[in-house]
């Protein structure tokens, strides 16, 4: 049985690494096409848009996805019913949009905004569709075919949103991308997962689903707010260009953080899930998953800071410079992602979504505070804030997870600080070989410190952290 579990972790490790790296590496380069076609003020116009669709997204799901994971004795019912919930709240909240959005035009003073917003929208309705197949094989620990399908529909849609850049479409370009990417997404789920709901929708399982997704849909849009608020701060009191800046900057920063977070995330709920009645073994996985993340984003997270410079001048050219102070600032933010996510895993696992709740209550009053203290200083100013409130949310999430497991703050400290340290020198190694290279020769720069800082990395890693090493190649050899 923990054999089997093993094989598992590591085929969903390996496959969940695969459908987030290819697709996002893919929606990475289309990009950098994208953007040297277009400018920061058409990505800043996406940008003030998100925070509505990302609540509304949240609603949607409404926890029910971990609910159904985490349930032990799921039924067919259970199915048919998040499928149904999930398309009518979609409906809902794209009638509630198309409305607002005229409101919502006024609000940044553009017009233009109602026809982006209510045809950018739709979106929400086509994702509705696949969203019970996800979890499906999610709870297989199935990874290998969302990555077929994701690659797939960024291949395709991303090749539209060039196609429309190029022929002068602005805007427009990135809201077609996006529809076509939901759109052939949910078509390759439907023909390569083949459920279909058996039944209709069951007063019973939503009762059952929600009474556990409720804690986590308000935890969830409370989380979504704090996250989107700043492009919707940012747009308010800022320019669209300088929105496009921020907004091109945290996708940077959050290209190798939230990836690897989702992979760990996606495949560490559902290991631990199995565990929930094994205390012992749910410890020694959820420390394995906080070391293996640490071991992994930090040094691409620092690597990424020592290198920002030569590849936004490179790749986006030099109307994207204004990002370059953002990006470095927000890598020290988003490189502990992974370590909040996996903490507030536990919570979920355990069942302890009310914990998750006051976590959440807690941490949103925090940074809606730091989010006021810094605004009257400009976007650095904000980006630096982000980092404190990293930093505060850090010690709050791990104070449960301390009292449940015995790992709190500082345990999680101690444990983490070697890699942490480790990474820094990485850095100033990086930084220290490119300041002898020749100044505008960005793709030497780029070659030389990323061979330095990789070598460093494993050569120090092969020395004093060989366990960690093992165990990450153990995973590969599992698979094989």
């Amino acid at each position: 049985m923990a054999d089997d579990l093993k094989k598992k972790t590591a085929k969903g490790m390996i496959w969940s690494a695969v459908e987030r790296f290819s697709t996002q590496g893919v929606q990475f380069i289309f990009g950098i096409v994208l953007a040297r076609l277009l400018t920061p003020a058409d990505y800043g116009v996406i940008a003030m848009l998100t925070i509505f669709l990302a609540v509304s997204q949240t609603f949607i799901d409404s926890g029910f996805g971990n609910a159904i994971i985490r349930k032990i004795d799921r039924t067919e019912k259970d199915m048919a019913t998040m499928f149904f919930f999930n398309i009518g709240m979609s409906t809902v909240c794209y009638a509630i949009i198309f409305f607002l959005a005229p409101f919502i035009a006024s609000f940044y003073n553009m017009p233009d905004l109602t026809l982006i917003l209510r045809v950018l929208a739709i979106k929400l309705i086509l994702q509705s569709f696949s969203a019970i197949q996800i979890t499906n094989l999610t709870i297989k620990i199935n990874f290998k075919k969302q990555a077929k399908i994701s690659l797939a529909a960024a291949v395709l849609s991303g090749g539209v949103g060039i196609a429309f850049a190029y022929m002068g479409y602005g805007v427009w370009s990135l809201v077609i991308q996006s529809l076509f990417s939901s759109a052939f997404s949910s078509i390759l789920y439907w023909i390569v997962v083949r459920w279909y709901p058996q039944c209709f929708f069951s007063k019973e399982s939503f009762k059952s689903l929600f009474s556990y997704g409720s804690k986590l849909l308000i935890s969830g849009i409370m989380d979504t707010i704090l996250k989107n608020i700043y492009p919707l701060v940012i747009g308010k009191f800022y320019t669209a260009a300088q929105l496009g800046g921020y907004s091109k900057a945290e996708r940077f920063a959050q290209f190798p953080s939230s990836n690897l977070t989702a992979i760990l995330q996606r495949v560490s709920f559902p290991v631990l899930s199995s565990l929930q009645n094994d205390p012992e073994r749910l410890r020694s996985g959820y420390l394995k998953f906080l070391n293996l993340a640490t071991f992994l984003v930090f040094p691409l997270m620092i690597g990424l800071l020592a290198l920002t410079k030569p590849l936004t001048l490179l790749l986006l050219t030099e109307k994207w410079s204004g990002m370059i102070l953002l990006l470095q600032i927000l890598c020290l933010a988003m490189m502990w992602y992974p370590v909040h996510s996996i903490n507030l895993n536990l919570l979920q696992v355990l069942g302890r979504s009310d914990l998750f709740l006051k976590l959440e209550v807690i941490k949103q009053i925090i940074g809606i505070g730091i989010l006021c203290g810094t605004l009257p200083f400009g976007i650095t100013a904000l980006c630096l804030g982000k980092v404190a409130d990293t930093w505060i949310s850090l010690i709050i999430n791990t104070y449960y997870s301390g009292k449940l497991m015995q790992a709190g703050f500082f345990v999680q400290m101690r444990f983490m600080f070697p890699t942490f340290l480790n990474a820094l020198v990485m850095g100033a190694v990086i930084l220290g070989i490119n300041h002898l290279l020749p100044e505008k020769q960005y793709l030497l720069q780029i070659g030389v410190g990323f061979t330095a800082g990789v070598l460093y990395y494993l050569l120090t890693a092969y020395l004093f952290n060989r366990k960690t090493l093992n165990e990450l190649l153990s995973v590969f050899k599992r698979e094989k």
